[in-house]
């Protein structure tokens, strides 16, 4: 397992269970866009997990007041990850509860701190994976804010934080958010909120890897497991002009997968014996299967010396290996995080002005609990997107 990507996980699921949470405190007007001195908490609603049952249940709390280098938004759309299933379920260690969900967050500005010129009331904004950072190290100078050197990335949701009333961050499933303004993203006109909402994690999560990968046009790129972040891996490669392989054990996603322009569906059998005809075939791979599974006919694809990129997120965090089988394969096995703030804006900018969207289903508040039995059973298609107005 890549350091990185250990140390997010950690950071990111086991907080201190002995932190102090914050007073009552009267409540802003959120309509008062001068907030220099209305330093008050914002009222808000949303879903929130109370244990590891997976069950979310309406919840009302504070969020910190709107200081000098935040914005607030108001959430407009938040769409459904499959991490926020994991994290929530304790599976990657464990949580403090309540905690609202979701990573994948967009809406309209609605107030801004004194030092903010990166936005303005009324501005398109939309928020990834992270909400703050030391932003003075070289990582985060380097617009890699996920990999602060001092350690101080701040999460979206069920980080330790002293400014947060709950005492951690609260993610995107709720009707507002505050957010240090280097944190967000400018949402371009010409895509919708709910479209553009996956691509804050969904979007960033396959960009970045397929970017660092440098395939040529014409190369053959396999996407593993054709979900919320697959079918976005898949519609980024083709873009860029790869012929594209993709492997999935659904058969019923077959004709909208080919509907997305790929070379081959591939039809991944108990046995994987379909998938020998592909041996040391592609130039690249990515894998954003978020469960345990066997890696070796995977990677076997791959040519020697080609890459083998894992995104995906299992329970636990931890995948198995043969040693002896990379040896052989040859293949530059890798994982990757989610990718800076400057990257997640290129992401945004490139499918918007490209015509690359999410294939979504719009749903309220109400339908959260079966969309996360959906998305664990394979039924989504392929990113479900919450209607904040349903908080």
């Amino acid at each position: 397992m890549n350091n990185d990507r250990r140390k997010f996980m950690q950071q990111s699921a086991m907080v201190s269970a002995g932190l102090t949470l914050a007073g009552p405190t009267l409540f802003a007007n959120t309509t008062n866009n001068n907030v220099e001195n209305n330093m008050k908490n914002i009222k808000t609603k949303g879903y929130a997990a109370t244990d590891e049952s997976g069950i979310l249940s309406p919840f009302e709390f504070e969020r910190r007041p709107v200081e000098d280098n935040d914005i607030l938004i108001d959430v407009k759309f938040a769409s459904i990850c499959h991490s926020d299933i994991h994290q929530e379920k304790g599976h990657w260690g464990k949580q403090i509860y309540p905690q609202v969900p979701g990573h994948e967050i967009v809406g309209i500005v609605s107030a801004v701190g004194k030092n903010v010129t990166k936005f303005k009331v009324g501005d398109r904004a939309g928020v990834g994976c992270m909400v703050d950072s030391c932003m003075d190290c070289d990582s985060c100078q380097a617009g890699e804010e996920h990999f602060c050197d001092r350690g101080e990335t701040k999460f979206t949701y069920g980080f330790p934080t002293e400014k947060e009333p709950t005492g951690i961050t609260q993610g995107g499933y709720s009707n507002k958010l505050v957010v240090r303004d280097h944190f967000a993203v400018h949402i371009p006109n010409n895509i919708t909120f709910e479209e553009a909402a996956p691509l804050l994690c969904a979007g960033i999560t396959t960009y970045s890897p397929l970017m660092r990968a440098q395939f040529q046009v014409g190369d053959k790129v396999g996407v593993a497991g054709i979900g919320g972040l697959g079918h976005l891996a898949v519609k980024i490669a083709v873009a860029k002009g790869a012929k594209v392989y993709a492997f999935t054990t659904s058969v019923d996603k077959v004709a909208d997968i080919k509907s997305w322009g790929v070379a081959e569906v591939i039809v991944v059998d108990d046995e994987f014996k379909n998938m020998q005809a592909y041996a040391k075939t592609l130039d690249y791979m990515i894998s954003t299967i978020p469960y345990q599974f066997n890696v070796t006919p995977y990677v076997s694809c791959v040519k020697p010396r080609g890459s083998f990129t894992f995104v995906g997120m299992p329970e636990k965090s931890e995948i198995t290996l043969n040693n002896l089988m990379l040896a052989f394969a040859r293949v530059n096995f890798n994982a990757s995080l989610i990718g800076g703030i400057p990257e997640t804006q290129e992401v945004v900018n490139y499918c918007a002005d490209n015509n690359i969207r999410p294939s979504i289903e719009i749903i309220n508040a109400e339908q959260i609990n079966d969309a996360w039995k959906k998305v664990e059973n394979k039924e989504a298609r392929y990113r479900y997107v919450i209607d904040a107005a349903s908080f």
